[in-house]
């Protein structure tokens, strides 16, 4: 690179830094925002076209971020080391969006889960099972990925979700999963399942505050949708339903002796 490509170079990166600091990100198209971060890790060269070069080959912002390494290294211009700093950026945004949900309260609004969960599982190509347990105060104590795979009625198995609750001493919780086509809308086996999870955690006194399910750029609430309260309301009138009381038991009896795992 000449002398004189070189000072123009790097004006052009000292207008995009005082651009984001006058103005925030909220300024930027995407391609500028992908260009601004191959700054950093490109040094003394036009980072304009590989950063258009992305957008062009993966189809959006949120596929950059979320390409494998692989990918983003077969644009001419981004190298394996700016593809780890921006796969980096993208985990540091995730466990942001993770520790900032563990410090607040869970409010009713499904949309301040939604931030984190989309992060999570948005990208995954298969589905995944979330949990989040909740405290008394409905503060996130724990999250934890707990079934993955082409999930099932069956995959998902109560006794295991309930012991888990008994051993995070949970008082709530939150359960998730992604539609990794897209769709979030709920298929009668997501109903089912909710329902059924209300009943068993209702046993413990545990409340399933919502089931979120995750897709493309949507997501559907159970809560929102009314259907939690359905659910709860169907449960009072029958609770003495012999299979989950069953499972509830065992669980009972578990969390006064639980095995010991260390031998």
């Amino acid at each position: 690179m000449s002398a004189k490509s070189s000072q123009t170079a790097d004006g052009h990166r000292a207008r995009l830094r005082e651009k984001f600091l006058t103005h925030g990100l909220g300024a930027f198209r995407d391609d500028e925002i992908i260009e601004l971060l191959l700054t950093f890790g490109t040094p003394r060269r036009d980072c304009k076209k590989p950063a258009r070069e992305l957008l062009a080959r993966l189809g959006s912002f949120r596929q950059v971020l979320e390409a494998p390494i692989e990918r983003l290294s077969e644009v001419p211009g981004v190298g394996p080391a700016n593809a780890v700093a921006l796969k980096l950026i993208h985990e540091v945004a995730r466990k942001f969006l993770e520790t900032r949900l563990q410090e607040r309260t869970f409010l009713k609004d499904s949309a301040d889960v939604f931030d984190y969960l989309r992060h999570s599982m948005r990208d995954l190509e298969v589905e995944a099972f979330k949990v989040l347990y909740l405290d008394a105060r409905h503060s996130v104590m724990h999250a934890e990925d707990l079934f993955h795979g082409t999930l099932s009625y069956n995959v998902v198995y109560l006794r295991e979700l309930l012991r888990k609750c008994l051993q995070y001493n949970a008082a709530a919780l939150v359960i998730a999963h992604n539609h990794p086509s897209g769709d979030p809308t709920p298929s009668e086996e997501d109903k089912n399942l909710t329902r059924d999870v209300v009943f068993a955690t209702s046993l413990l006194e545990v409340r399933l505050l919502d089931h979120v399910i995750v897709g493309e750029e949507r997501f559907y609430s159970f809560a929102d949708r009314g259907l939690i309260e359905i659910y709860l309301r169907e449960f009072k009138r029958n609770p003495a339903i012999t299979y989950f009381r069953e499972v509830t038991e065992s669980l009972l009896e578990w969390g006064k002796n639980p095995p010991d795992t260390d031998r």
